[in-house]
């Protein structure tokens, strides 16, 4: 019997990838899945579906109930970054997804309160790994996990093909961005590089995937770059078929954002044939094969990489002779 625990997962890509495995079990299972997270997949008959509310109290009953219900010869697949917290004579596998987990330098930027949950996890994790086995989507995440706790992990990537799309004669923006509003995923950096370019008049069209009415720390920069005349518009798709079409509707994916466990919207502008520009970066590598590369913690290193690939980049700047720096001296004194 296949469980599948994943009870703080509903949102984001996580959401996605769980989305794509819950569609591809094929025999009865457990699963138990956060009651924020909907709709659901056709499941086979017989699956058991356990809603898990985010609270202290329902988690630890989660976690009794697969300690109850699971035997030697189950498998479980904890999707949630975290092992099973109460010890299961099952196989255990561990999907790790969040990069904050693996490498605690990253950490330290983010609010305090997110702060003292991740390190509430990273002790769960390393206190309760025990004898699983660890899964992660790159060599990236493999190499910090094996940093972290001193064992190798398997990298397994996977994903749910998006649908071809038919790509307009003439795409509705130049460039798109498909990211969540979390602070690593550099909105921030990404907005001034659209400001310095509108200061020279250039205004390249941006669409991004965030709730208008969420994540307002970027708010400031946003109006601030609106207010030069940066043309930044806000778009969304909810499915796999609406996501290839608004991919299908950009002329470039642009990612500044600062790491990634994998990186999807990458794997899936690749699929489709968008050029992508993106930060150097070895998630980036990992998983795709950029047109055009920038420093992502550089707002002018992202628009000249922006202006490269619009072919409008200005050429170096070339370096004098001596003997014509000397001439010019003399001919401004």
């Amino acid at each position: 019997m296949l469980y599948l625990h994943a009870p703080n997962v509903h949102q984001g890509g996580g959401r996605s990838l769980l989305l794509a495995l819950l569609s591809a079990v094929r025999t009865p299972a457990v699963v138990q899945l956060d009651a924020r997270f909907d709709p659901l997949p056709p499941l086979p008959d017989g699956t058991q579906v356990h809603r898990v509310l985010p609270s202290v109290i329902d988690r630890f009953r989660a976690e009794r109930r697969l300690q109850k219900m699971i035997d030697a010869q189950d498998t479980l697949l904890c999707f949630g970054n975290l092992p099973p917290l109460l010890r299961v004579p099952a196989r255990v596998f561990v999907f790790l997804q969040n990069v904050y987990l693996l490498d605690a330098s990253q950490i330290k930027a983010l609010p305090t309160k997110t702060r003292i949950r991740l390190h509430f996890e990273r002790f769960w994790l390393r206190r309760c790994l025990r004898d699983a086995e660890m899964i992660v989507q790159t060599e990236t995440m493999a190499r910090k996990a094996l940093a972290a706790f001193g064992r190798p992990a398997r990298v397994m990537p996977f994903r749910q093909p998006l649908p071809q799309p038919q790509r307009p004669a003439q795409p509705q923006y130049d460039f798109i961005y498909v990211a969540s509003g979390e602070a690593h995923k550099n909105h921030t950096c990404l907005f001034s590089a659209w400001q310095e370019l509108a200061e020279q008049g250039i205004t390249p069209s941006l669409a991004i995937t965030l709730e208008p009415t969420q994540h307002t720390e970027q708010a400031d920069t946003l109006a601030r770059a609106r207010a030069q005349g940066a043309r930044i518009e806000f778009a969304y798709a909810e499915g796999a078929t609406a996501m290839a079409s608004l991919y299908a509707q950009a002329r470039f994916m642009i990612y500044p954002s600062l790491f990634e466990s994998l990186g999807l919207p990458l794997l899936e502008a690749a699929q489709i044939g968008l050029p992508i520009v993106a930060a150097e970066r070895d998630y980036v590598r990992d998983v795709a094969v950029p047109c055009e590369t920038f420093d992502p913690l550089s707002s002018r290193s992202i628009a000249r990489s922006v202006l490269r690939a619009l072919k409008q980049g200005a050429d170096p700047f070339p370096p004098l002779s001596p003997e014509t720096f000397l001439d010019q001296l003399h001919e401004r004194t």
